[in-house]
């Protein structure tokens, strides 16, 4: 069976006043109307749903048994015009953002804690993701915005704004105190146990081709899942390894890893917002987009 909503639109503003007359001037529309409609909602539903009397519209046994459905399905619709509405105004909504570590240290964990300051009631969900992943995750509609490292890679109808640069360090543990005066260069870190991300990483991508300008080829002697992990292996000596500076300062300064003297220079990366203009966003994630442009070299 096929009925028109808006037939239960107005048997609901009957039934809660009561009164044809009175449904009419809250829906703004005349009464000869508001009485077309029930009795066609009648007809379809083969029953009788008000006693229409001088003082006004009772509902029948049949009509209060509707309106117990007819209730639900407007107080749906009305939370989620409420949620809508505070949604609009920042008091509430949810933002998923896909982060890579980096991005995380670097950009994200200042934002976060601004815009937490200020919107206390939106929810945010964060996705410990590579640049690859977080990609991927904004082509699903998994993710509102991506925040990530160079080179991204991205294409339409992904747009990338870059934020902020950053710089990368070669470091190793305190067991090669031997190297800290030396100088080096790529050739040079083919000679000690060098330590990368993944293949499958946008960072193994950069260095490979910084390898390949100088006729040489990358091939680590171990792969690291993250940057966390990259550091972690630095520190317990297991070899030698590009780190964001932002990362890696902390624990040369506290002496449990040693910045090495590289002569080669490195390119500086940046810290990107991506995000797919294909897909529309809420009125919270614009705020928090806003709020990282903001952060804007």
């Amino acid at each position: 069976m096929f009925i028109n909503y808006d037939y239960y639109r107005v048997f609901y503003y009957v039934a809660k006043y009561g009164s044809f007359t009175q449904a009419a001037n809250v829906l703004m529309d005349n009464q000869s109307n508001i009485t077309r409609t029930i009795n066609n909602l009648e007809t379809e539903l083969g029953c009788e749903l008000f006693v229409r009397t001088n003082k006004g519209a009772t509902l029948t046994p049949d009509g209060e048994k509707l309106l117990v459905h007819v209730k639900k399905a407007a107080d749906e619709l009305q939370m989620g015009e409420d949620e809508i509405s505070s949604g609009k105004g920042l008091e509430s909504g949810d933002i998923t953002v896909s982060v890579s570590e980096t991005a995380l240290h670097g950009l994200l964990l200042n934002v976060l804690h601004n815009f937490r300051r200020q919107y206390p009631g939106i929810k945010i969900r964060l996705l410990n993701f590579s640049t690859t992943q977080a990609i991927s995750s904004l082509h699903s509609g998994m993710s509102d915005l991506a925040i990530v490292t160079s080179p991204t890679g991205s294409a339409k109808p992904l747009q990338e704004t870059r934020i902020k640069t950053f710089s990368e360090t070669l470091v190793c543990g305190t067991e090669f105190s031997d190297m800290k005066y030396k100088r080096l260069g790529f050739a040079d870190l083919q000679s000690y146990h060098f330590i990368c991300l993944g293949r499958d990483t946008k960072t193994f991508e950069f260095y490979n081709k910084l390898f390949t300008k100088e006729d040489l080829v990358l091939s680590p002697d171990m792969e690291a899942a993250t940057t966390d992990q990259l550091l972690l292996m630095v520190k317990n000596n297991l070899g030698l390894g590009f780190l964001p500076d932002m990362i890696a300062r902390p624990a040369i300064e506290s002496g449990e890893i040693m910045e090495l003297k590289f002569e080669d220079p490195i390119p500086k990366r940046y810290i990107c917002l991506l995000k797919n203009t294909e897909h529309s966003l809420s009125a919270a994630a614009k705020e928090f987009e806003k709020a990282v442009l903001a952060e804007r070299d």
